[in-house]
């Protein structure tokens, strides 16, 4: 049997290549990935390979098993790694995963295509991962964009302050592995207002 079918009898054109660690997927699981993959061909012409790893990398004693579920697209020039936050449904989790995945194989289609986002508008996000010590972390957009940051392109003094769920407004790049945020600017909410948090804020008052 061709492990590349679906439910739909549809086969990628294109290896996929399912791997899971640390838990037991069914093989519903395994034919729910390969139908979401094969609707990814849908999008882009462009796919060269489809990595997808399913991974119970959490084990609370209250909360049960989570998964996480990574997608790894080789497309012509990059590799798209997509990695969401860990769900207790995996169906959840298979899901999440691959609709970021469309939403990034969307944006490299509009680069490809010249239609690039205005990079002079910065756009909202709030931090979603933060490796403090290692100087670099993720930024997700209300629609579920992942962008990665490092603590150089973050103004002023600002990064040492940053926390899970602080909100930005950075200007993306596309970098040598993939979308990357070039500047990060950091808000916060006063008096029913933003104000900058950068080196400026505070200034012209008596």
């Amino acid at each position: 049997m061709n492990s590349n079918i679906g439910n739909g009898g549809i086969a990628m054109k294109l290896p996929l290549q399912i791997t899971v660690r640390n838990a037991s997927v069914s093989d519903v699981v395994k034919n729910e990935i390969r139908d979401r993959a094969v609707k990814l061909e849908q999008f882009s012409n462009n796919i060269m390979g489809c990595r997808v790893t399913v991974d119970s990398p959490h084990r609370h004693q209250h909360q049960g098993m989570q998964y996480a579920v990574q997608i790894d697209l080789t497309v012509r020039g990059f590799e798209l790694v997509v990695k969401r936050q860990p769900h207790e449904d995996i169906y959840v989790a298979v899901r999440d995963a691959f609709d970021a995945a469309r939403r990034r194989l969307e944006g490299y289609e509009c680069r490809l295509r010249g239609e690039v986002k205005n990079h002079e508008a910065p756009s909202l996000a709030r931090v979603s991962k933060l490796f403090q010590d290692e100087g670099y972390g993720f930024l997700e957009t209300p629609d579920g964009y992942e962008v990665y940051f490092h603590r150089n392109s973050v103004l002023g003094d600002a990064y040492d302050r940053l926390t899970v769920g602080s909100e930005v407004r950075f200007v993306e790049e596309e970098g040598e592995k993939g979308p990357q945020a070039s500047t990060v600017e950091v808000f916060r909410k006063h008096r029913g207002r933003e104000e900058k948090a950068g080196p400026e804020a505070g200034e012209g008052t008596s």
